[in-house]
């Protein structure tokens, strides 16, 4: 006790020692469970001094639903996992143990835990290369996203992608982003003339591969010549490629190393998909093109598109990107954002449609912005959007395409609330469960685009963990620049063009057995626009 001047050392070096993830949360106690208050308390003590994780809590494994035998808990949680872990949190606490198929996870919808989990320190990581990870079937260790943070790869990709997706490099595409946007038209105006409606995810499936195939590699898929215009070979390869993916890390592990049927098919799929982009991304290099410094904010806008910026990229000694970790990249970048994408877009238009009041006060918002249908907007513009940043913003709060971000314990952790996890333990955060906590958030399951008017909440959110739909820490989303500007960017092109309407039949499901959360059964219809408002008093004020 001599090499403690204060309370709060003897409470730190406490929790170094049996790895605490919040050492403030340490109470000391006798051994009748009274607290010591003072650090000479605990030296004037005769008997063994008790630890305790928080008043009146005691270190111990999270709770969790009992097992069946073989399937765990699979049935417990598919085919509604998002409904079910609101369940279980609901009757078991903020963190639960789960089984399927042979894997243990901890989920947790706690904001405090998911902060500590998602710092990358002595405590937690990212390990893909981990069977149990939900990402380990596409594990690319030369890629920022899917890789291990002990990756050989990870530093270098970790000094030249962050640079290319900057909000100054995103800025340079804000054109990219529209030209690419406006052919939807073609396919839509049909719509609208024929009275037809569409499976929404569909379209923005392919509308978010035409928005990250120009921006990443420069190319235009041209997707919406025709209505069933299919989507180019790279869109349907990455479908297939992640939808095979998934599915193989719901079975047991000993099922992806099959010789034959899915496993053998997702492993024929991923390498058509890498030669695929291969020659896609050296077919957007600059001929001639010099290099470009990676540590010069101004270099991303030299090139054409982000695969051109990171072939050409150098550092200062020179070195760029070794082949492989430049593919593995580009390939990811690809793969990730249209993925998260055409689902972010699916869902802003099912909250246009399925929100009263929310596609009016948009439409109003672009006419008092100056839009006429022509326009080309900026990045600064769209940006400035009150409305339209709110209704992003709680979209991605109500509706977060993402919920597989998984984090592995480096060693035993003792979590806020005195949750014991062990060594090598996958912890994920389940971001849709803490955006609706009740705990942080007023009428959660209401879509509330105002409760983001305040200033500062959205900041404050954030610093809380109550609000990560990106994730958070040192591997938090790389391309949420792009994604945000590429979702108001279609939001202010068709919100002004078209009113939409909602022609769904039935109760709007999502697909369990995919990376993401994406509805497979909204139908909307695009109404072609022929009166807009007049421009509010505001606007004229401004």
């Amino acid at each position: 006790m001599s090499a403690f001047s204060n309370f709060q050392q003897l409470r730190d070096s406490v929790g170094r020692l049996f790895a605490f993830a919040n050492p403030d949360s340490i109470r000391f106690t006798d051994k009748n469970g009274a607290p010591f208050a003072t650090l000479d308390d605990v030296r004037a003590s005769k008997n063994p001094v008790q630890v305790q994780a928080a008043p009146g809590l005691s270190v111990g494994p999270p709770p969790g639903p009992r097992a069946l035998p073989v399937v765990g808990n699979h049935y417990e949680i598919y085919p509604d996992p998002l409904g079910n872990y609101d369940r279980l949190f609901a009757r078991y606490g903020p963190v639960i143990k789960t089984t399927n198929m042979g894997t243990t996870t901890y989920i947790t919808n706690d904001a405090e835990i998911s902060r500590h989990v998602l710092r990358e320190g002595d405590l937690f990581t990212k390990t893909t290369s981990d069977p149990s990870h939900p990402l380990f079937y596409m594990n690319e260790q030369t890629a920022l996203f899917t890789c291990d943070s002990a990756s050989p790869a990870f530093p270098a990709a970790h000094k030249f992608v962050p640079p290319a997706l900057s909000p100054r490099a995103v800025a340079h595409y804000t054109p990219l982003i529209q030209a690419a946007a406006r052919p939807v038209f073609q396919a839509l105006d049909q719509m609208s003339n024929g009275n037809l409606a569409c499976n929404v995810y569909q379209y923005m499936f392919k509308l978010a591969g035409q928005l990250v195939f120009r921006v990443m590699v420069g190319q235009d898929l041209r997707h919406f010549e025709a209505l069933d215009t299919p989507p180019a070979l790279g869109i349907r390869l990455f479908g297939e490629y992640l939808k095979l993916m998934k599915k193989t890390s719901l079975r047991p592990k000993w099922h992806g190393n099959l010789p034959f049927g899915e496993p053998a098919r997702l492993r024929r799929v991923r390498n058509l998909l890498f030669e695929t982009v291969a020659g896609e991304m050296d077919a957007s290099v600059t001929p001639g093109g010099g290099p470009l410094r990676v540590d010069d904010p101004t270099a991303p806008a030299q090139a054409t598109c982000v695969a051109d910026f990171l072939s050409r990229a150098r550092d200062a000694n020179g070195d760029g990107l070794a082949r492989d970790i430049l593919l593995g990249n580009v390939v990811v970048l690809l793969g990730a954002g249209f993925t998260t994408t055409s689902s972010l877009l699916s869902w802003a238009v099912y909250s246009l449609v399925k929100y009263p009041g929310n596609q009016q006060r948009l439409l109003q918002e672009l006419v008092d912005r100056g839009a006429d249908g022509k326009r080309s907007w900026t990045h600064d513009e769209l940006h400035g959007m009150e409305f339209m940043d709110r209704f992003v913003k709680e979209v991605l709060r109500l509706h977060s395409p993402s919920f597989q971000t998984a984090r592995n314990a480096k060693t035993d952790v003792v979590l806020p609330g005195g949750y014991l996890v062990p060594k090598g333990s996958i912890v994920i955060p389940c971001f849709p469960t803490i955006h609706k906590n009740p705990a942080y958030w007023d009428n959660p399951t209401r879509f509330d685009a105002d409760r983001w008017a305040a200033p500062g909440v959205a900041a404050e959110a954030k610093r809380k963990g109550i609000y990560s739909p990106f994730a958070a820490g040192g591997r938090g989303c790389v391309g949420f620049n792009l994604a945000l500007l590429q979702v108001k960017m279609v939001l202010a092109e068709l919100v002004y063009r078209y009113r939409f309407e909602d022609a769904s039949t039935e109760a709007v499901i999502y697909d369990p057995e995919f990376l993401v959360i994406r509805p497979l059964n909204f139908y909307a219809s695009p109404i072609r626009r022929t009166e807009w408002p007049c421009p509010s008093k505001k606007a004229h004020r401004d």
